[in-house]
């Protein structure tokens, strides 16, 4: 059976609702993500950030969460942690077989649509979750290990499933799962359902109470 991994990046947030203070919605985000990937089934979960960031990790991660320090916020540098661990076991223990890395600034994106975008990593080497809403990029991309060589530098700010697929030496070795918003302008938080359970420290901050 693969071993798989979702890792959230905790990258820069390219956008504050007015009135909060940055570095609190930062945290609030990545911490009601970490908190779904506490949720998810048959898969391990890790967090990724520079060390600049680390501070971020350390205020969001349950005990015992692993912490990957990567010298830039793309999913490249995740993915080259990952296989560099796994190169690094010479206890036989067996590395990840497969990884995904997931925007740490969707708070209310289902666990279903995460398992997705490791799904199709059965008979694809490579999978991308667009993002919705407000702006391009995606919300995840998941790969196995080791990543193909044809993989393109990749930023979840900016790439589109399309210039991944053009990458691919066939356009189905990218298969393109279910998208989700992340908060990235006012109408990205107008769409937060507050019927929907979870992002309960996003939904705290919005409200006026502490997070």
């Amino acid at each position: 059976m693969s071993r798989r991994v979702v890792v959230a990046l905790l990258g820069p947030v390219t956008w504050t609702p007015p009135g909060i203070d940055p570095a609190r919605w930062r945290t609030a985000l990545a911490e009601d993500v970490v908190d779904l990937l506490a949720t998810l089934n048959e898969v391990e979960t890790a967090v990724a950030v520079t060390t600049r960031d680390r501070w971020l990790a350390d205020a969001v991660v349950w005990p015992g969460t692993q912490v990957y320090e990567v010298p830039e916020p793309t999913p490249n540098a995740v993915f080259a942690a990952l296989a560099g661990d796994r190169a690094a076991r010479e206890d036989g223990a067996a590395g990840y077989d497969q990884v995904a890395v997931v925007a740490a600034d969707a708070p209310d994106v289902p666990g279903l649509t995460l398992g997705k975008l490791l799904r199709p990593l059965s008979t694809r080497p490579v999978a991308v979750a667009p993002a919705e809403g407000s702006g391009a990029g995606l919300l995840g991309v998941a790969a196995r290990l080791p990543v193909p060589a044809w993989l393109p530098a990749l930023d979840l700010d900016t790439t589109e499933p399309a210039g991944v697929r053009r990458a691919a030496p066939s356009p189905g070795d990218v298969a393109v799962t279910a998208g989700w918003r992340r908060m990235r302008g006012p109408a990205d938080l107008t769409a937060l359902d507050p019927a929907v359970e979870g992002w309960e420290a996003t939904r705290a901050l919005l409200s006026g109470r502490p997070a």
